[in-house]
């Protein structure tokens, strides 16, 4: 670490995504280039860049390989069909480790699609030279064994990962908690726990990663406080019109408009805490089948530091933006006005501005004292992936589960009702 004050570049990418991006290898890598693309121009030549991406930019990977399922329109019905189409290596997972259809699915590819995402994002860090936060996918834990990499049975956790300028992974971090979408009724991810948060001391500020629905949660803020965190990043991915009501009201009776209520993420984490001086929250946008994303991505920090008054649509203006994305009508402040058109750019729509999100970079020129932060053990699991990003290990291969004909044909029975069950839907 440096002796001195640590000066350093925070970058936020707001991209649009679209299925097409996740179809094959190339498709991905090709997207995920263009946003170390688009923040190019704002990276700084006499001082460290660190980059930080969306909430589960890896997901939409499930349909790699099979984009014609796409097509049916909705995520459920994708998933169903996709089941089905893969039953042979989705089937075995299920019954050996107990998992539900829809998280077999996901973990029986999920060794190829790490791999494609991890092998992506380290290259990218090493061939713009700077840190960046991956965003986050949903990814195995792993740990080394005898016989190479091993995963660790039924758990996919939403998870981000930071690679260093030379492609060095510096830690991973999973989601501890999820949202209804995330999960037993939607995608069914494990959640993380809270005691394995950590924070990664580098000369772009001691990370601490809180994903979204985790900026706003108390226990997760103050455990990252304990450990002297003066950097949070929040990838995002809201899955609903920006100007609707917010999907999880800490009080039903009250519902507030989604603006308001993300001022209790990072805002208010930088407003307010002892020890977090900055927050980045890239929030990704575009509509992907039938789900909406939207949002304003944000740099916050002191409010000595940025005392223009500013904030999100349908939000006073207060100072403590560094930097702030535009929405897609910056110059208007009706509220009538405005949700009209948060649901005329959602999915589904049949509206002229149906997916107008604007895509954009932010960045702002941050300052801190030097580290006091001891570099946190490395887990296993970050080991495991070290080991296979440097060639020094292999994944192990299971056994397939013997099922038989009657119970092949079971689970085919099974995939074909789920599908006919999402087409109802």
């Amino acid at each position: 670490m440096p002796a001195s004050t640590r000066r350093f570049r925070a970058v936020a990418v707001q991209p649009r995504w679209s299925v097409q991006d996740f179809g094959d290898d190339a498709s991905f890598r090709r997207w995920l280039r263009s946003q170390l693309e688009a923040a190019r121009p704002h990276l700084a030549a006499d001082r460290p860049n660190l980059v930080v991406l969306t909430e589960l930019n890896g997901l939409p990977l499930v349909l790699r390989g099979d984009s014609w399922a796409a097509r049916l329109g909705t995520f459920e019905r994708a998933a169903a069909a996709l089941f089905v189409r893969r039953l042979r290596r989705a089937l075995p997972v299920l019954l050996r480790e107990r998992v539900s259809p829809i998280r077999a699915l996901q973990l029986a590819g999920s060794d190829a699609n790490a791999a494609l995402y991890l092998e992506t994002c380290r290259d990218l860090a090493r061939e713009y030279g700077v840190y960046l936060c991956c965003g986050s996918a949903p990814l195995p834990r792993y740990r080394l064994s005898a016989a190479g990499l091993e995963r660790e049975p039924g758990v996919l956790t939403n998870q981000t990962v930071l690679f260093g300028p030379e492609g060095e992974l510096i830690g991973c971090t999973d989601k501890v908690h999820l949202t209804p979408a995330e999960e037993a009724g939607g995608v069914d991810l494990t959640p993380g726990r809270l005691g394995e948060l950590r924070v990664f001391p580098t000369p772009v500020g001691d990370l601490g990663v809180a994903i979204s629905l985790d900026a706003f949660r108390r226990d997760v803020i103050g455990r990252l406080e304990e450990q002297g965190c003066t950097v949070l990043l929040q990838p995002d991915a809201n899955a609903a019109p920006w100007t609707a009501p917010e999907g999880l009201p800490p009080d039903p009776a009250h519902v507030r408009d989604q603006p308001v209520a993300w001022l209790e993420s990072s805002w208010t984490v930088t407003e307010n805490s002892p020890t977090i001086r900055y927050a980045v929250n890239p929030m990704v946008v575009g509509n992907l089948l039938d789900l909406t994303f939207d949002g304003q991505s944000a740099i916050t920090g002191p409010a000595a530091e940025a005392p223009e008054p500013r904030s999100y649509v349908l939000t006073e203006p207060r100072p403590g933006f560094l930097a702030l994305a535009p929405w897609v009508m910056p110059n208007t402040t009706d509220p009538a006005e405005l949700r009209r058109t948060g649901q005329q750019l959602a999915a589904r729509s049949g509206h002229p501005r149906e997916n107008g999100y604007l895509t954009t970079v932010l960045h702002a020129d941050l300052e801190l004292p030097p580290s006091t932060c001891p570099a946190p053990p490395v887990t296993p699991h970050e080991e495991a992936l070290r080991a296979w990003l440097e060639g020094r290990a292999a994944l192990e291969r299971p056994q397939r589960a013997r099922t038989g004909w009657w119970g092949l044909a079971a689970l085919g029975l099974l995939g074909a009702v789920l599908l006919r069950r999402a087409r109802d839907r």
